[in-house]
């Protein structure tokens, strides 16, 4: 027992030494003036504070805190301790009583403490938080930063501004949860931090909206422009990146809680319709601060977008929404929206893009929209990047998705409209496959021309025999390659076949019969001589490749082989005979159709022969 008391007197009396250490300054300085504390003073304050909180005596270090007599100590002194407090509180996350006394230390500095010098401080801890206590560090911090900013007087909307830029460049680095899993999880606390930075920027939203309600012409603009400089932010992450719909088993689903909070305040500080129908470009005319707005302008195009998502897809503030503007109105305001998240590759921003499209395609009726809005560069470009999400996106639900709302996107135009657009898209897609859709569209314009009553001009006579220039030709002669542009070629075989059925010589209303020779010419006798080429360039494929089976010891010798300009993955000598086959396949089916074609034409001229002679 007198081994154990001599063991453990000496640390008892260290921890002791702490706390009397620290009453022997605070009694010290109590003697002295505020003027007259030195440097010394901060450093051994802050040395005795910590070391008091490190070796558990927090209450003794509160109720020094706590006492009347230490108010002018602890308004000077006290911001010292911010950074070993916040190390103990999630040191002691175990320990209730320790933490808790921790807590009220923590607002009670916020109280008492000089407010410049203790922002400073707290902005400190902020900024060197990191990874998997970013959020705990910004969530810990919130109510003593809000506190001390709302008793700023001169500075506080330049301090709030630093304040939520500081907390928003520690989030973004953060992966935002994107399955119901990770939002339920929300293992780093980014959903829970989120909702709780907006309900910090409340007290200082509603000074603007008293502001603005004291005078219409409220001219203190700084307060209000650091609240729309967090809201831009705050649409471009985390809401651009998170999957924003109804989830089963989510009763309060917290992006789309943080959503409504984001257009609430835009909606009170009288921002919401303006930005709505702010074109990112022209965003250096919405504000006061000439320099903010050169920066905003560049990184505005993702928030814009975003909030054009939540208000006409997802319907946050909807009912703010003034419902006087014609669906083709909301579909131009949008069609900037929709190219900048069109042209992105991730899958969140790609799906709210197809999302807006179509929902601002929905609200129109059929045959509705002018053919003067392809004069727009975005009612051009729009259809482009829809294009290549069709062709080069890796995921499946949203190419079929393009590809749906491109047919939207369509029958929305007037006649002139569709006709402009094929015309577009067949010399802007450079993919056989879209370029076999957009044929297709072309005949089912051509069969309403032909059987309505009322003419149309687009789909018949001289304007169809110029798209029609465009639709029956070889991009390269006979030297096309007829795999590659198979979806093409097919699609215009059935659309001169059905014209040949459709239009007699004697009406001629396609114009098909009057320019047959050069339709002759550019198709279908370079289609003859590459399909000949063709064959007989995969026949000797097929005879070499089985020579070399046989010559060599297996059958399964992997080998590669190229269709089509591209090489295709190692396969097995039987592998590559049934794609050599299938090509032949495809070549025998564009030839009985050509077939078909051919002699349909001779049927026709023949009759018409007859009948003159």
């Amino acid at each position: 027992m007198a081994c154990f008391k001599a063991f453990s007197m000496p640390e008892q009396s260290q921890t002791i030494m702490a706390v009397d250490e620290l009453q022997a300054i605070i009694q010290r300085c109590q003697i002295l003036e505020e003027a007259d504390f030195k440097g010394e003073d901060f450093s051994l304050f802050q040395v005795a504070g910590q070391k008091c909180l490190e070796d558990g005596y927090a209450a003794q270090l509160l109720e020094v805190i706590q006492n009347e007599k230490n108010k002018v100590i602890i308004k000077n002194m006290g911001w010292n301790l911010i950074s070993p407090l916040v190390r103990c509180i999630f040191m002691y996350k175990q320990e209730d009583d320790k933490r808790e006394h921790c807590l009220k230390i923590l607002d009670q500095l916020a109280q008492l403490c000089n407010p410049k010098e203790l922002f400073l401080g707290l902005l400190e801890q902020i900024e060197q938080a990191s990874g998997e206590q970013a959020c705990q560090t910004v969530m810990l911090l919130l109510r003593p930063l809000q506190t001390v900013l709302l008793k700023l007087q001169n500075k506080k909307a330049y301090s709030l501004g630093l304040s939520l830029a500081m907390i928003m460049n520690q989030l973004t680095p953060l992966p935002v949860p994107y399955t119901k899993q990770q939002i339920q999880e929300d293992k780093l606390g980014l959903c829970q931090c989120c909702n709780a930075v907006v309900d910090f920027t409340k007290p200082f939203v509603n000074e603007v909206i008293k502001n603005m309600e004291k005078s219409s012409e409220y001219n203190d603009m700084e307060l209000k422009e650091e609240l729309l400089k967090f809201c831009m932010k705050c649409l471009k992450y985390p809401l651009l990146t998170a999957q924003l719909e109804q989830l089963e088993g989510i009763e309060e689903h917290p992006f789309r809680h943080f959503a409504t909070e984001i257009i609430d305040i835009l909606w009170d500080i009288k921002e919401l319709i303006p930005l709505v129908f702010l074109h990112h470009k022209s965003i250096s005319s919405h504000w006061k601060n000439q320099e903010f707005a050169d920066i905003e302008r560049k990184n505005s195009a993702d928030s814009l977008a975003c909030l054009s998502y939540l208000m006409f897809v997802q319907h946050f503030g909807i009912d703010c929404f003034p419902m006087v503007f014609s669906p083709s109105y909301l579909l131009q305001c949008n069609m900037t929206h929709i190219e900048v998240l069109l042209k992105r590759t991730e899958e969140s921003m790609l799906s709210k893009g197809l999302d807006l499209f179509e929902s601002c395609l929905l609200r129109m009726e059929d045959n509705s929209l002018l053919h003067q809005y392809l004069e727009l560069r975005d009612f051009i470009n729009v259809p482009q990047d829809l294009v290549k999400v069709m062709t080069l996106c890796p995921i499946e639900h949203l190419r079929k998705k393009s590809l749906h709302i491109l047919q939207l996107f369509i029958d929305k135009f007037d006649t002139e409209g569709k006709y402009a657009l094929f015309r577009c898209l067949l010399k802007t897609s450079n993919h056989a496959g879209v370029e076999g859709y957009i044929i297709k569209n072309i005949k089912d314009q051509i069969h309403l021309s032909l059987t309505r009553t009322c003419d149309n001009i687009w789909f018949t006579g001289h304007h169809l025999i110029s798209l029609l220039d465009l639709v029956l030709l070889l991009p390269e002669g006979a030297e096309t390659d007829l795999l590659q542009n198979s979806d093409r070629i097919m699609a215009s075989l059935n659309l001169l076949r059905y014209l040949v059925i459709k239009d007699c010589e004697s009406d001629n209303q396609t114009g098909v019969w009057t320019t047959l020779a050069k339709i002759e010419q550019n198709f279908l006798k370079p289609l003859h001589v590459g399909l000949n080429m063709s064959k007989a360039h995969y026949e000797a494929e097929i005879k070499n490749k089985k020579e070399n089976r046989r010559e060599a010891h297996s059958s399964n010798t992997v080998c590669s082989v190229t269709v089509s300009g591209e090489k295709m993955p190692a396969m097995t000598t039987e592998m590559q005979l049934q794609v050599l086959h299938s090509a032949l396949f495809t070549f025998d089916l564009i030839e009985s159709v050509l077939a078909r074609v051919e002699e349909l034409i001779e049927v026709k001229i023949k009759a018409v022969m007859d009948e003159n002679s």
